[in-house]
């Protein structure tokens, strides 16, 4: 299994890598919007930019970009950060 152990710049950059755009920050959190290309579905992730995100908000970052299987998740960021 990858890793779970994730900054919060990490993943931001990994979204954005991807297609997602940096709305605004609130405090210390990115709003992240995207649209899918194909099916036009919008998506709105919040990330905060700590050091070290927590498993439970990574399980819900990973809800808000629409992962079914969370383990897969995390090893795509593992993969591409």
């Amino acid at each position: 299994m990858g890793s779970r152990d994730f900054s919060g710049r990490e993943i931001v950059s990994v979204l954005r890598a991807f297609g997602y755009r940096r709305d605004r920050t609130r405090g210390d959190h990115v709003i992240l919007k995207y649209t899918h290309p194909e099916t036009g579905e919008k998506r709105t992730v919040t990330v905060p930019l700590h050091d070290r995100v927590r498993i439970g908000t990574l399980q819900s970052i990973a809800e808000q970009c629409g992962a079914n299987d969370f383990r897969a998740w995390c090893r795509w960021i593992d993969d591409h950060r």
